[in-house]
């Protein structure tokens, strides 16, 4: 009784029910109909037959008067499956035709008879007499009417078989009815209770994960139907969940680490400085390199906090149409007095003017680490140390590239470069924080394209993928911006 009550608490199954009320009362006014319409198609019938017969009979008694009539009244009579014909006086006696009693009054009002009625043909007066012999009894529709010499012509017809074809419909509607209300409620119980099975295993699922399973999915039963839509739907926004949480855990565990040792540095600084007799000059040393130390913090927390709003899918930053060839030629112009003094030959090629819609700032952002850390790491390699940035459209996506011919990173060591004071450096000669393309990777993803990245034999080639519809062109515009000399 409690599964019974519990099925008939599920949507679904009071979604049934009034399917199935709509469905009983659709099909018990289709019985009635059907009943009905029947019933009014018989009668309709009998009243023409009986008009077909007195017809004839008008015909016969315009032919030969009353004697022939008699003789027709008498042979149609005896013809087997006959209509019910009686000839009377003017007192109700019967005189002539095939029908020995009827019931009283039928011969009273002339004209159609307002409702059936009971008679006995000849041979069935004993019959009638029993209670028992039911089917002694009769029932029959007919028309009245007199002669001008007061002579009661009745002509009727006998209405066992219509009666007998009318309860055998209807009994087959209602047979009909039952067996599929009896189907619709099974169909209901079953679909109420697979609905209730499917609902209870979302639930015990959802409890494992409110209880600290963040590992456990919904259950998908592969069917394609709105459940598993939304356990689908759900099941994507649970592991964006454990992304964001597990990135998280991550990014405390590396500030953590990543900043131990910058905020050591600083107290051992100011340690330092007030620890004995110190200058003027000291002070102010200590306190500007407490500064730039402070400055860098400052950037580091920054970035994070970009990286994290950015990853969540949020940012205040403004979009609009932007020109990607102007980000890369501030880019360029920005990087090439670093690029000359650290000997490194960086160079941009693009490929005409191309717009999308974006955030300006963001996109420069993520591009200039890029450019930065080629520069950074393709200078002092073993040969010419060169960077080139290089615009270029196609179908379906436009690729902005940065080349270098530096150490290159290795393909198992690709993946881990995007995640936040992540360096492949072990020595940390290099100045950064690590988030440099962490950034870069939160940028593309905000505006729905990707970080690629390849190699550039030697060196490594970094490609933001952004998408877009616009035909390719051909290179319109090229320069370059080299060092002067080394």
């Amino acid at each position: 009784m409690a599964r019974l009550l519990s099925i008939l608490n599920t949507t679904a199954a009071r979604l049934s029910a009034l399917y199935l009320i709509l469905f009983a009362v659709c099909a018990t006014f289709l019985v009635i109909y059907m009943t009905s319409l029947s019933a009014r198609m018989l009668v309709g019938q009998t009243h023409e037959a009986i008009n077909e017969e007195v017809r004839g009979l008008d015909r016969a008694y315009r032919r030969g008067g009353l004697p022939f009539l008699v003789r027709v009244i008498e042979s149609r009579a005896r013809q087997p499956g006959a209509n019910l014909y009686l000839l009377a006086d003017a007192n109700g006696r019967i005189l002539s035709g095939n029908v020995e009693s009827l019931q009283p009054g039928v011969l009273d009002v002339m004209g159609w008879t307002e409702r059936p009625f009971t008679y006995s043909r000849f041979g069935e007066g004993e019959a009638r007499l029993d209670p028992r012999a039911r089917e002694a009894e009769h029932k029959a529709m007919a028309v009245v009417f007199r002669l001008p010499n007061q002579i009661i012509v009745m002509v009727g017809r006998d209405l066992g078989e219509p009666e007998k074809f009318r309860n055998v419909m209807q009994r087959a509607l209602v047979v009909t009815l039952a067996i599929m209300c009896a189907g619709a409620l099974l169909i209901w119980y079953f679909v109420g209770r697979r609905a209730l099975k499917r609902i209870d295993r979302v639930s015990e699922a959802s409890r494992s994960i409110m209880g600290g399973d963040l590992n456990r999915r919904l259950p998908v039963s592969g069917a394609g139907d709105e459940f598993d839509r939304l356990s689908d739907n759900l099941n994507k926004m649970l592991d964006r969940i454990a992304a964001l949480n597990e990135g998280l855990r991550e990014v405390s565990d590396n500030i953590a680490h990543d900043l131990k040792t910058p905020l050591t540095r600083l107290r051992n600084r100011a340690e330092a400085a007030l620890a004995g007799k110190q200058k003027t000059a000291d002070y102010r040393a200590a306190l500007e390199r407490t500064i730039a130390e402070s400055d860098q913090l400052i950037r580091t927390f920054n970035a994070i906090l970009m990286i994290s709003r950015l990853e969540a899918g949020y940012s205040a930053e403004a979009t609009s149409t932007i020109d990607l060839r102007a980000i890369l030629a501030d880019v360029v112009e920005l990087y090439e007095p670093l690029a000359e003094e650290q000997g490194v030959a960086l160079e941009a090629e693009i490929d005409g003017a191309v717009t999308l819609q974006g955030n300006r700032e963001l996109i420069g952002q993520a591009l200039s680490n890029i450019v930065d850390n080629a520069i950074k790491y393709s200078a002092g390699s073993g040969e010419t140390p060169a960077v080139q940035v290089s615009l270029e459209t196609a179908a379906s996506e436009i690729r902005l590239t940065v080349r270098d011919n530096g150490p290159g990173v290795p393909d198992a060591d690709r993946r881990r470069v995007t995640e936040r004071f992540v360096r492949l450096e072990e020595s940390r000669t290099q100045p950064g924080s690590g988030l440099g393309l962490s950034l870069a990777k939160a940028v593309m993803t905000f505006h729905g394209g990707r970080l690629e990245f390849a190699d550039n034999e030697p060196g490594l080639a970094v490609t933001m993928v952004f998408p877009a519809e616009a035909p390719k062109r051909k290179v319109e515009t090229v320069f370059r911006k080299r060092e002067a000399s080394d």
